[in-house]
């Protein structure tokens, strides 16, 4: 029997399951406060029914919208052609496949796009936020907790001091690349370090000092944004003011592809005059030419964490451990 229209009605489901009315509804809404035999009956007898909650009805109850956002404060061009983004949206994705969540996902390209996504986000039109790719001092994070939107973050950001997030140990990552290079015998080694308002620039900027300072060796860095151009602008400079280095360690994969183009266009051989390394271990990293050595971070496996903090939150469960720090290791080929 069904309810009116043809369709089942919670009560129906509740007579199915051999439970509360009250029970199918905290099954339906997602609450912890059910013991999995009861939830295990209550969605086999929703699946017998065909029952399909009023999803008006429930987020008047419930106050919750079913949508989590994810935002990154960057260009189209950077989010669509480098990996680093489309891991960490695939592992998003699939660390909210089966919570009936569903992902929106906020471009911020100006101050403006900013602005009006702030309003958006703090009016409680989502249940949670991811925020990936922060700058210095970005009061977002603060001012989504501050109105009671749970929030993660994708990498610690410089100055701030967010409730839960997740990260790569950046600087021992760095160092691991750097004093392999120092091992190599490799004496004049720089660094094509990333944004300096980022705790990943930082952190990997930290990292190559470290090695170096344990080696006794001179410091010689330029910067880039973490994008191929960059990498060949910023070893140009590299190449300028150093004819004579043996060692490049870039921050990130595109960089160190650009430092290997225009150490291509100089004749420099690698890894014999000059070896590079970067940092992501991204599907282009074995398709170099030579094949790249880089640091291998999962970008997919911090998405997957970043849903699964922000899911504990949205539930009102307790997180033991709000701040997940991934360990990265190096993957020796050619170019080093």
């Amino acid at each position: 029997m069904t309810g009116r229209g043809g369709r089942p009605t919670l009560e129906e489901v509740a007579a199915r399951a051999g439970v509360g009315r009250g029970t199918v509804s905290r099954v339906v809404n997602g609450s912890p406060r059910v013991s999995p035999q009861a939830r295990e009956a209550v969605l086999k007898a929703i699946d017998e029914l065909g029952y399909v909650p009023n999803r008006a009805a429930r987020q008047l109850v419930t106050r919750r919208t079913d949508t989590v956002a994810l935002v990154v404060a960057e260009s189209d061009q950077r989010l669509f052609h480098e990996p680093y983004f489309a891991g960490i949206i695939r592992g998003i994705s699939n660390g909210l496949g089966d919570t009936g969540l569903q992902l929106l996902l906020a471009l911020a390209r100006s101050p403006a796009e900013y602005d009006r996504l702030e309003d958006y986000l703090t009016a409680q039109h989502v249940d949670g936020v991811l925020l990936t790719s922060l700058h210095a001092e970005d009061p977002l994070p603060a001012k989504l907790e501050a109105g009671g939107v749970p929030t993660v973050l994708g990498g610690r950001p410089p100055g701030l001091h967010p409730v839960s997030y997740v990260d790569v140990d950046n600087r021992s990552g760095a160092r691991e690349a750097v004093a392999h290079l120092v091992a190599r015998g490799r004496r004049r080694i720089a660094t094509i370090a990333g944004p300096q308002d980022m705790g990943v620039g930082i952190d990997r900027l930290a990292g190559y000092r470290d090695a170096l300072a344990a080696a006794g060796l001179p410091e010689r860095v330029e910067y880039g944004d973490f994008g191929e151009a960059s990498g060949v602008a910023a070893a140009e400079r590299l190449l300028a003011a150093e004819p004579a280095l043996d060692a490049v360690f870039a921050a990130d994969d595109p960089m160190a592809l650009g430092a290997l183009r225009a150490l291509h266009r100089h004749g420099r051989g690698v890894p014999d005059d000059v070896a590079v390394i970067g940092f992501d271990d991204s599907a282009a990293a074995p398709l170099a030419d030579p094949p790249l050595t880089t640091v291998h971070q999962s970008p997919e496996e911090m998405g997957v964490e970043m849903a699964r903090l922000l899911v504990s939150r949205i539930r009102g469960e307790t997180v033991p451990d709000p701040v997940v720090i991934l360990r990265p290791h190096l993957v020796l080929r050619e170019s080093a």
